[in-house]
């Protein structure tokens, strides 16, 4: 029987960086997955979403706005398969690419399903039936989430789709209704609008992407509006149903219900986590009803031995914070010097047109926790280089803490703010003021001026607005 100091089941953002830490560290590491490495991030979400997006980027300005930059057509081909065929070749050079990364470290790699049958034992069951048990001092569960469905809606993979379907898809809808506006609802939606196609997200909460800043959500809401995405807020889905080569989704809104019909239905409403079929209630893991695996800040659960991180724990589902609870969980098993994550002040993104970034306390948030608050705002349409592009929608809004200076969160909506926001989560991390930001000179005509402006707001000296 194979002995290792540290085995990681999932090969995902959480997992595999993990592991490769693990083994930097010195420790004799092992890599499990049933599916593939990279996880979902890689093969099927993250990555590959953005290369759709770029193509969606290209074909809205071809489509949309070819007059405003000197473009006409008399037959205009746009060709989403190619999108398709073209995401699928950056996913697939990624994922060998971590293939590369575990021949690199030394680290075993076991593809597998995996299953405790003891505290620091674990049964893989290979595809051809196949089984190996293998023991590890240390055993991380880094498996993950998949797209939750409602009991009673059935995905057909034709008419009713999560992002498994969507992604892969080659074939463009003619009209499709996204269920639930999160970041996965609203970039479907972008990518889908941008090639033609009539696009509904049905929200239940009163903003779409509810998570973010109540300004950021407005901004967002009427950016769609304008270009031609329906906006459904305040409307609980209550049927999904495959019918006669199309979906009918029945919505109800002030107790009135209504039904709306298209080609495709998204269900894009969350995520649960991947914790069944485990073993982890045979060795006594602690797992709430809703499948998150409980943790403490070094990413231990109540079992000696037994760590998780990722979209398992159900902290923040992001593909950073796993890969960053990763990097920690295995510093804690290494016994070396690490941080304690602050899960409030990570950065979340959103690559909807125009992008979402934030981070940390909305204005109301840190007035309710009793902060005297000072708010920083700056609008693109202020920015040379984003009326260069033409992307002069949205705008920075910096919350700080008008005593010391102590940068709370910030709220963006803009022209690749989802690049921008590290330099405030690096302020916010070292300490550093927005006195400090706005001293510090940006060079100029870039999109980062537009966070100097908002630092010198904060200060209550505007420069250029």
């Amino acid at each position: 029987m194979k002995s290792y100091d540290v085995i990681v089941i999932g090969a995902g953002p959480a997992g595999y960086v993990c592991a490769i830490r693990a083994a930097q560290l010195g420790l004799n590491t092992t890599i499990i997955d049933k599916q593939w490495l990279g996880g979902v991030c890689l093969n099927i979400g993250c990555i590959p979403s953005k290369a759709l997006l770029k193509n969606a980027e290209v074909a809205y300005t071809l489509r949309e706005r070819g007059r405003e930059f000197g473009f006409s057509f008399e037959n205009l081909k746009l060709d989403y398969s190619a999108a398709v065929k073209r995401s699928r070749k950056v996913s697939n050079r990624l994922t060998k690419g971590v293939g590369f990364l575990m021949k690199k470290n030394k680290i075993d790699v076991h593809m597998g399903a995996a299953k405790f049958t003891a505290q620091n034992t674990i049964e893989l069951i290979y595809s051809d039936g196949k089984t190996e048990t293998i023991q590890g001092k240390n055993i991380v569960v880094a498996t993950g989430g998949s797209a939750f469905v409602p009991p009673g809606w059935e995905v057909d993979g034709e008419h009713i789709l999560t992002y498994n379907e969507a992604i892969l898809q080659e074939r463009l809808p003619k009209s499709v209704i996204i269920i639930g506006s999160g970041a996965i609802g609203v970039e479907f939606g972008t990518i889908w609008n941008s090639y033609g196609v009539e696009v509904t997200i049905v929200e239940m909460l009163p903003n779409i992407v509810p998570l973010e800043d109540e300004e950021v959500s407005k901004e967002l809401a009427k950016a769609f509006k304008k270009q031609g995405i329906n906006v459904l807020t305040n409307h609980k889905v209550a049927s999904v149903v495959a019918k006669d080569g199309s979906v009918e989704v029945v919505v109800e809104n002030n107790g009135e219900s209504n039904k709306i019909q298209a080609e495709q239905a998204l269900i894009a409403i969350g995520v649960k986590p991947n914790s069944q079929n485990l073993g982890l209630e045979d060795i006594g893991v602690e797992v709430s009803p809703q499948g998150m695996i409980a943790i403490d800040e070094r990413m231990a659960t109540n079992v000696p031995g037994v760590w998780a991180i990722g979209d398992v724990t159900g902290k923040l589902m992001l593909a950073h914070v796993g890969s960053a609870q990763g990097i920690t969980c295995a510093e804690n098993i290494a016994g070396v010097e690490t941080i304690t994550l602050d899960y409030e002040m990570l950065p979340k993104v959103t690559f909807s047109h125009p992008q979402v970034a934030s981070f940390g306390m909305t204005e109301d948030v840190a007035k309710e926790r009793g902060y005297e608050v000072k708010v920083g705002r700056f609008p693109f349409q202020a920015s040379g280089k984003a009326l260069g592009l033409g992307e002069s929608a949205g705008w920075v809004k910096i919350i700080t803490d008008a005593k010391y200076g102590e940068i709370l969160g910030a709220h963006m909506i803009g022209p690749e703010v989802t690049e921008l926001l590290p330099e405030l989560t690096l302020a916010q991390m070292m300490e550093i003021t927005t006195a400090e930001i706005a001293r510090n000179v940006h060079a100029h005509p870039t999109l980062s001026e537009i966070l100097m402006e908002a630092a010198h707001g904060a200060e209550g000296r505007s420069i250029n607005i």
